[in-house]
C-alpha cells in the first residue's frame, strides 16, 4: 500500500488483501502477480494464505489477509482517492465474507476519502451488498465508495450487467488492458476508464477500439478517462488521444472534499 501511486486515476493504494487468481484474458500479464512473485515474494511468503493448501503456501500471489492494514485510511488525514486492493480483488472467493464486511465498515466510517473498488467478480459484489446492506445501515453504497468492474473484451462485457445490480451511487468500468472492440451498455454506469496494456509481453491496442468507447461515453453523457496507450512501459505510448488528455471524472467528485484534488 502507498500514499503515492503511478496510477493516473487515483491518489493512493490500500491493500488489506493481496493475491488473486486468473479469470479471463485481461489477467494474462497481471502486473500485481509479477510484482508479488518477484519483488514481494519473501514478504508475502511470511504470511499464511487465507486458504491453506500446499500450492497456496508456496505461491506469493495466493490470497493473503493483512488485518493490520485495515486502519490505514484513518491515518491519512488529507482526503484522497484510494484504489482498494490494487494487489488483489476484494470479491475473490478465498476472502472470507466477514473480512470483506470489515473493509466496508472502514470505508463507511472513514468517509473523507473516495474509495475505488475494482473487481472482475461483480456478481459476488452484488450478492455481498444484497446480504449485508441492512446490517451495514445503508440501502445504497454511498457516493464516496465507487464500485467498478474490468471489461477487456466483448467476451466479458456481461460483467457490466452484474455490476449494475449493485445499488451504488457511482459505478465504473475499467477497459484496461483493452484487448478488443467493445459495444457497451452504459445504462447505470457513471465513469469509464480505457487503456492499453504495458509490460514486455503487452498486447497492442487499436486506436479505433478506444475512440469507439469514447464516442459511446459521449453519446451516453458518461465521463471518460483515457489512461495510456501502453507499451513496454506504462508511459511508453503516452496518454494523448487525438491530441489531448481525457481525464474526466464523475460529477459526484465536485461535491466532495476531493474536488480540488482531481480537477
Amino acid at each position: 500500500m502507498g500514499e503515492q501511486t503511478a496510477i493516473e486515476w487515483t491518489d493512493a493504494t490500500w491493500n488489506p488483501v493481496t493475491g488473486c487468481t486468473k479469470v479471463s484474458a485481461g489477467c494474462d500479464n497481471c502486473y500485481a502477480a509479477a510484482f508479488a512473485r518477484r519483488r514481494l515474494r519473501h514478504t508475502y511468503l511470511l504470511r499464511r494464505p487465507a486458504v491453506e493448501t500446499k500450492e497456496n503456501e508456496t505461491d506469493p500471489f495466493a490470497v493473503r489477509l493483512w488485518p493490520e492494514r485495515l486502519a490505514q485510511p484513518e491515518r491519512w488525514s488529507r482526503p484522497r482517492m484510494i484504489f482498494v486492493n490494487s494487489m488483489s480483488d476484494l470479491f475473490h472467493k478465498d476472502i472470507p465474507v466477514d473480512y470483506v464486511r470489515r473493509i466496508f465498515e472502514v470505508m463507511l466510517a472513514c468517509d473523507r476519502h473516495i474509495y475505488q473498488v475494482l473487481t472482475k467478480r461483480p456478481a459476488r459484489a452484488a450478492n455481498f451488498w444484497a446480504s449485508h446492506a441492512k446490517a451495514l445501515g445503508y440501502a445504497e453504497v454511498p457516493a464516496h465508495i465507487w464500485l467498478g468492474t474490468s471489461i477487456e473484451n466483448q467476451r466479458v462485457a456481461y460483467r457490466c450487467s452484474h455490476l449494475v445490480r449493485v445499488p451504488a451511487a457511482v459505478r465504473f468500468l475499467s477497459c484496461e488492458p483493452l484487448l478488443g472492440p467493445l459495444d457497451l451498455d452504459l445504462g447505470g454506469i457513471h465513469w469509464v476508464i480505457a487503456g492499453g496494456e504495458s509490460g514486455p509481453n503487452h498486447r497492442p491496442m487499436e486506436s479505433g477500439w478506444t475512440r469507439s468507447i469514447r464516442e459511446q461515453c459521449q453519446r451516453s453523457s458518461v465521463p471518460f478517462f483515457f489512461k495510456q496507450w501502453g507499451g513496454n512501459t506504462p508511459k511508453a505510448g503516452g496518454r494523448l488521444l487525438d491530441g489531448r488528455e481525457w481525464s474526466e471524472f464523475p460529477e459526484v467528485v465536485a461535491s466532495t472534499a476531493l474536488a480540488g484534488a482531481v480537477t
